[in-house]
């Protein structure tokens, strides 16, 4: 080997190490799990979110300060162990949290890192980017599928639930409907604020748009399961008076959506 070729290999060593390296904050870990994304998954619940859902069920990730330190180094080690299980069922990595797109450089290498190992990707997001850096492309070039939270169609409403415009979510999703990535677009059912047919409407209007860049379509009843989260952080619960919706508001929902995609659920 020349002293060129060996210097390179030694550079590319460096760097590989460095990437196995890079640390990012998460709040938990969630093993074969079947529901966010393809087969059978290994989830990992990222810190820090810039939306403040009056319904988050994961209200403990929202300090970017809080949680435990993890290298990608060390994820993989772990996520290897679970190869016959990813195999079997077409399974792999979907990152959640919190928000995960808030550490993309780490997401981005520990996605590059799954790949290498012969596993697929899922992020799963609220969409709410508005700064496309490389850091931030490079983590959607190594997502396989986008888990699209599309909050409500309404902005105010939008503004409502999350503290936030829903306008960075619509163009993240026709950004990566341009960019052929896939997306499964979910709508989480919140009586009085996303249970009405004009949100279904405006919303199967907009996947429509999307045309084969949507896989599926999700519709997730709220629930009540994350309030005790909201009195540890002395935080008032503001959807008291919000119950879970009934089996019939679900079927009317998603039958109004299958109006506008066959694969509803």
């Amino acid at each position: 080997m020349s002293e060129e070729k060996s210097l390179s290999a030694t550079a590319e060593k460096e760097v590989a190490g460095r990437a196995e390296e890079l640390t990012a904050k998460i709040q938990s870990i969630e093993t074969g799990g079947a529901v966010d994304g393809p087969g059978i998954r290994y989830i990992v619940f990222f810190q820090g979110c810039q939306f403040k859902c009056l319904y988050c069920h994961n209200r403990d990730t929202w300090d970017f300060k809080a949680g435990e330190e993890v290298t990608v180094g060390k994820l993989m080690d772990e996520i290897r162990t679970y190869a016959p299980f990813f195999k079997a069922s077409g399974g792999g990595v979907t990152a959640s949290g919190g928000e995960a797109s808030m550490q993309p450089r780490f997401v981005a290498e520990l996605f590059r890192q799954v790949h290498a190992a012969g596993f697929n990707t899922c992020l799963d997001t609220n969409g709410g980017i508005h700064n496309y850096t490389r850091d931030i492309v490079d983590l959607i070039n190594e997502t396989d599928t986008f888990l699209l939270d599309l909050k409500a169609m309404d902005d105010e409403i939008h503004r409502k639930l999350t503290g936030r415009s829903n306008a960075d979510t619509l163009a993240f999703a026709r950004y990566l409907a341009e960019h052929g990535k896939k997306m499964w677009i979910r709508l989480v059912v919140v009586p009085t604020y996303t249970d009405d047919d004009g949100n279904a409407r405006k919303m199967g209007e907009f996947i429509r748009e999307l045309g084969d860049a949507v896989e599926r379509v999700e519709l997730l009843p709220y629930h009540e399961m994350g309030k005790h989260k909201w009195a540890f952080f002395n935080d008032p619960y503001q959807l008291n008076d919000i119950h879970p919706p009934k089996a019939d508001t679900m079927n009317r929902l998603k039958n109004i959506l299958k109006e506008y995609h066959n694969e509803v659920y």
